[in-house]
């Protein structure tokens, strides 16, 4: 029997294309095929060799290969992306496209089966020569020998980083014998050298820092496109200064002084950065003006490779565009003394394309039936296949179709997406009467039957001559499959950035000393005490006092957080009561906030509200016309919230997660349901613009759904308005979005069940007080586009319920971001390019006084867009009418303050500009920049900073970290931690967020737990902490781990040790990381298991005096007379016990003259003692 590739080779005439390629008649050219359906041909062609498909953009290149993934699922299909030429220097770029690139030229260079599909403007740029590619990718084997100096050099040739930890891609660290290399793509590497051979290979997690599987060899390609011998760099640097010289002295002539002075200038910035060995992007531009040997893409392909060209018109188009622009840019850089060197032999034109491709198998492809310029094709074939038009979800139509088309024996093929959604397709065929059967690719099937398959690709299309019809998502339920084409893989829980970065101190940092207040870290310093060494965490009070914390008191210890990172706070005295009092203060407003929290959610579990019924068949169907993938975070709250709709209790929920997330569909299922059970529903928003936004919305998700939904708010006449609260008050209306004016005492409804509020912190006192009553006994969600912490989270488990939305959609471009100085070549060239694709930008200037000479500035430079201006110093109304117009499309750049930084979702805005980024906070410009690449759109991020500016210290860090976040996606838990703890400010209130600013987010936050426990009646147990003075070597030595961060990190997490599992664990991280730890390292290791075996047996204080230790009890252990005889007895060393001054027990061991090791084991073995008959029951 046949399957349905035998139905589509039949009907796309396979079989005679591909006996004329075995036959050399090539070019071809095939006519008459449209999207899905040119996959589809290509896919059967390549059933049998590999290709290079060339195609006319980016967007279309990934939707080539999705459709190929889905008719070769046991083929490798690579996308190789376009890179950003920048005529400008970046100081840094996010590298998500070179590690693409870099996978496709690794993958090509050692193995030449695979599948590339490009946009021609990623293979128009000539390339490093294929075998010295080859010869600069590092493979090791375990047990293989490779000199580590020669190692490290290649590293950095290839353009690696070296660093203390590896947190991103395209860095290394070196500990000792053990180096970690992060390649741009694919797992991260640990190898362990004894000598020059390589003991032990494995990947490891760059988060945990912690080793996952043994490998047997690994390969390691370099993280540039180029590499230059020195030979060829320093040709290169002395054609940089012969070609500056010819173009200044040119410059000087025609009288443009200025000009001639800049080109030597960036012409000494370059040759200055070659003499350093720097060969990265802002380098490339000038390649092939030395004796460098470059290549085209076709070098990287095997001669027998077939080569695709998607619709060539439309390529030669791209191309000759491109041309032109570049020749623009470099004549626009030229005069103003930006540019000296024409890089334009680097690049190729279509008649290269065609000579190169010619010397391989060539296919054209082309709808309509025209020319394709430069091909002389050997064999045409004008195939009959005809588009689908869509059902719309109207299902009496599709069983119509269905019938006609089965009646004519058609094999009917329904394209579902995924199993899950095949499922619900064929229960959903079954109860129209529609006899489906589920299928795979490779399965038989038989003319006249319906088919259901868990693949996708993006359009249906009908091959008559085939008897073949497919319908996709797309025709039977206007649901497009949207995404760039990742390869589907279940999505990891993203962990918040309070749980990752809870220890990460370095100098100059504020701290919490939960005893002495707020001081700064100064360090960590060995101290040299009885004889004995040890490390002690240093911090300053005011009056230049210092602390030296011992390690086993780093439990006092905590980061400062307060409500902004970059905010100083006040250093408190040593020995001062002040800190007592701000303390005692936080603890009495934390009992109030945790009093009322306990009290409202009391009050709530004891109201009587209404429960909702089950998911119908209705709202089943509403959510399959969704038209992305969900989250398994997303599907968790919808889950939590659909469950607390059907308690009989009113619903009270927070749902948190950053903009585009997904929360709108969370809210609109609530609805939904919501509306199915005869109940009305509010949405309140905070702005005019966010109602009209969630207005459409609402109304395209419930198209062809009998739900009436309307706007109250400015944009709704007088007499608009009236009818729309009639409406309300009778009944007619179910759903109503609106503004504060929905909470007026106008507004009366018929039967309000459900209530939602959108970023509820931005509402005032006096609207806040109105909801109190509107929410008395109806469901309420209230969403948050904030992140909160885990940690606060956690502690209100029990007195709020709350739903996180941690997990971004996996179907998003990332953000190409450049941090560079700024010039208005730059900006031009970014707003330029995304007018022309039909987008819109975002010009972030945060300074309101000098808006209208950046906008003079820009309409200048770039006369053809229309602009708007947006700040908060605008009235309301004329905020609302630039952003809406913004909106809708009737200006392309909108020229803003940072008030951007939070609420509406702009899809069409895929560019950001933001000038002097050097003043903003980090979180900031982090949340700025997902405002953009919020579709399936590349989006482009720029990050500028004045040129030759003086920044200060705290702007050069801000940089750096940008840069950092940027390039290697490390630095982006700051700007996290920073958004969490104004996220937190937005659930506790301004009042609590100033006790949070004087204390510190953690004390804050662990008062509050402590506070609704008590107030709830749980037992609040105060863990002791014992102080431990031992005459031992214990720290962490510097020819161990150097890094003074590293270190104060590992110190902090050993200080939250508190069993044995967590100790082996940090044992064997010490050692997958840094090695077999030295003697003082063990030491350290005894030393916090006696400190959590101590804190168990409530021993407060372990102290040797000399050949003696006392072990002090904080409590009254619970050990009788007669047990503690039996420790006595059981001890292998003499034990004495007695009471201290205050009552409490005593008990001192005797240890003689015993060696470090010695003295650790004895302390060991007379606590397990203890714990052995302290567990035993009496006699």
């Amino acid at each position: 029997m046949k399957t349905i590739h035998d139905y589509l080779r039949q009907g796309l005439d396979i079989e005679e294309a591909d006996w004329a390629l075995k036959q050399l008649e090539y070019p071809q050219m095939v006519y008459n095929l449209t999207g899905s359906q040119k996959a589809a041909f290509v896919g059967e062609i390549l059933r049998s060799r590999s290709a290079l498909i060339l195609t006319y953009s980016e967007e279309q290149a990934r939707k080539w290969q999705r459709d190929l993934r889905t008719w070769l699922p046991y083929e490798e299909i690579l996308l190789f992306p376009p890179t950003e030429w920048l005529p400008f220097e970046v100081l840094g770029r996010s590298r998500e496209i070179t590690a693409e690139r870099i996978r496709v030229l690794d993958r090509l260079a050692g193995d030449n089966s695979l599948t590339v599909v490009a946009p021609v403007l990623a293979v128009e740029r000539r390339l490093f020569p294929p075998e010295k590619w080859r010869g600069h990718i590092l493979e090791f084997k375990s047990g293989g020998h490779y000199a580590l100096p020669g190692v490290l050099t290649q590293l950095v040739a290839g353009g690696y980083e070296r660093v203390e930890v590896v947190e991103g891609r395209g860095q290394f660290a070196l500990r000792g014998g053990i180096l970690d290399i992060a390649p741009l793509s694919g797992e991260a590497v640990r190898l362990e050298f004894f000598d020059d051979e390589v003991d032990s290979l494995r990947t490891f997690d760059m988060e945990s820092q912690k080793s996952i599987a043994a490998q047997a060899e690994v390969r390691i390609p370099p993280v540039l496109e180029y590499i230059l011998t020195k030979e060829e760099t320093e040709h290169l640097r002395w054609e940089v200064k012969a070609q500056a010289r010819r173009a200044s002295g040119r410059l000087q002539r025609l009288g443009k002084p200025e000009a001639a002075g800049r080109i030597l200038e960036k012409a000494a910035h370059i040759e200055t950065r070659l003499e350093q060995g720097f060969v990265d992007e802002n380098v490339y531009p000038f390649l092939g003006m030395g004796q460098e040997k470059l290549v085209t893409f076709f070098s990287y392909l095997s001669p027998d490779r077939l080569v695709v060209l998607d619709e060539p018109l439309r390529i030669k188009e791209q191309l000759d565009f491109q041309e032109r622009e570049r020749m623009e840019e470099f004549t626009r850089q030229l005069e103003h003394g930006d540019a000296f060197f024409n890089p334009e032999k680097q690049f190729l034109d279509y008649e290269d394309i065609l000579r190169f491709g010619s010397e391989r198998p060539i296919v054209g492809l082309s709808t309509l039936l025209r020319e394709a310029p430069g091909l002389a094709p050997k064999r045409v074939f004008n195939l009959s296949a005809r588009p689908l038009t869509g059902f719309m979800g109207k299902t009496r139509m599709l069983v119509d179709e269905i019938g006609h088309w089965k009646s004519q024996g058609n094999v009917i093929a329904l394209f579902a997406g995924d199993q899950e959604h095949s499922s619900r397709l064929l229960q959903g065929l079954k109860d129209l009467g529609v006899t489906a059967y589920r299928r795979g690719l490779s399965d038989p099937v038989e003319g006249g039957n319906v088919y259901v398959y868990p693949f996708s690709i993006d359009h249906g299309f009908e091959l008559p001559l085939g008897k073949l019809v497919i319908l996709t998502e797309l025709e039977i339920y206007k649901r497009e499959r949207k995404g760039p084409g990742a390869v589907p893989k279940p999505a990891a829980p993203k962990k918040s950035a309070s749980q990752v970065l809870l220890t990460d101190l370095k100098p100059g940092d504020y701290v919490v000393h939960v005893q002495h207040g707020i001081g700064q870290f100064v360090g960590i310093e060995r101290l040299t005490i009885g004889g004995v060494e040890k490390d002690y965490f240093t911090v300053r009070y005011a009056g230049e006092d210092r602390l030296y914390i011992p390690l086993d008191q780093l439990h006092l210890l905590q980061k400062y957080l307060g409500s902004e990172g970059d905010s100083v706070p006040k250093l408190y005295k040593l020995g001062g009561n002040e800190w007592h009092k701000v303390k005692s203060k936080a603890r009495s407003a934390v009992k109030e906030l945790a009093f009322d929290l306990v009290k409202l959610y009391a009050q709530r579990e004891a109201t009587q509200g209404f429960g909702f019924g089950p998911d119908n068949v209705w709202q089943r169907e509403f959510e399959e016309k969704f038209p992305y993938q969900e989250t398994p975070d997303q599907l968790q709250c919808i889950q939590e919230v659909k469950e607390d709709m059907m308690r009989s209790r009113p619903m009270d929920r927070l749902l948190c997660g950053d903009v585009g997330y997904g929360k709108t569909e969370v809210a609109l299922r609530a609805v939904f349901k919501a509306v199915m059970d005869s109940k009305q529903v509010a949405v309140l928003v905070p702005t005019t613009i966010l109602a009209q936004q969630h207005f459409n919305t609402f109304r395209e998700r419930f198209m062809g759904y009998p739900v009436t939904i309307e706007m109250l708010s400015r944009f709704r006449s007088a007499k608009e308005q009236k009818a729309i609260m009639a409406g309300l008050k009778g009944g007619s209306i179910d759903v109503v979005v609106g503004t504060h004016r929905l909470i007026s005492d106008q507004v009366k409804f018929k039967d309000l069940g459900l209530l939602i509020i959108d970023e509820e912190q931005r509402f005032g006192v006096a609207h806040k007080e109105k909801l109190k009553s509107l929410k008395a006994n109806v469901d309420v969600l209230t969403l948050s586009a904030t992140p909160i912490p885990r940690t606060l989270h956690m502690s209100m488990i029990g007195v709020r319920d709350m739903s996180v939305i941690e997990t971004p959609p996996e179907d998003r471009y990332p953000v190409q971001t450049y941090v560079a100085e700024f010039r208005p070549e730059l900006v031009r060239e970014a707003i330029r390019r995304e007018i022309q694709r039909g987008g819109q930008v975002f010009y972030v200037h945060n300074r309101v006084e000098d808006m209208d000479q950046v906008a003079y500035f820009l309409r200048e430079l770039v006369p053809e867009a229309r602009y708007g201006i947006a700040h908060g110093q605008m009235n309301e109304v004329a905020l609302e009418r630039e952003m809406l117009a913004f909106l809708e499309g009737e200006t392309d750049v909108l020229m803003a303050t940072t008030i951007i930084e939070s609420g509406l979702d702009m899809p069409n805005v895929n560019t950001l500009i933001v000038d002097e980024s050097d003043r903003l906070g980090l979180a900031q410009l982090y949340q700025i920049r997902g405002r953009v690449g919020r579709s399936n759109r590349k989006a482009f991020a720029y990050f500028l900073y004045k040129p030759q500016k003086v920044l200060s210290e705290v702007a050069e860090k801000r940089l750096a970290a940008i840069r950092e976040f940027t390039e290697f996606g490390s630095g982006f838990k700051i700007a996290m931690r920073d958004l969490e703890i104004r996220g937190a400010g937005n659930i506790i209130g301004a009042q609590q967020h100033g006790h949070v600013t004087a204390v510190g987010f953690d004390l804050y936050v662990q008062m509050l737990r402590e506070a609704v426990a008590e107030i709830r009646g749980e037992m609040v147990e105060t863990r002791v902490e014992p102080s431990i003075e031992l005459q031992v070597d214990a720290f962490l030595p510097d020819d161990y781990i150097g890094d003074a961060g590293l270190k104060a990190s590992l110190y902090q997490r050993m200080a939250q040790i508190q069993d044995e599992n967590a100790l082996a664990e940090m044992l064997d991280e010490l050692i997958d990381r840094f090695g077999t730890p030295p003697r003082e390292v063990e030491n350290l290791l005894h030393i916090v298991r006696l400190k959590w075996l101590a804190s168990e047996l409530k021993i407060e204080q372990i102290q040797q005096n000399k050949q003696q230790v006392t072990l002090r009890f904080a409590a009254d252990p619970g050990l009788s007379g007669e047990k503690l005889m039996q420790v006595a007895s059981n001890s292998r060393y003499p034990l004495a016990f007695g009471t201290a001054s205050d009552g409490r027990l005593e008990c001192k061991v005797r240890v003689r003259i015993l060696d470090q090791t010695q003295l650790l084991q004895a302390v060991r073995e007379t606590l397990t003692t203890f714990f052995d008959i302290a567990e035993r029951p009496s006699a």
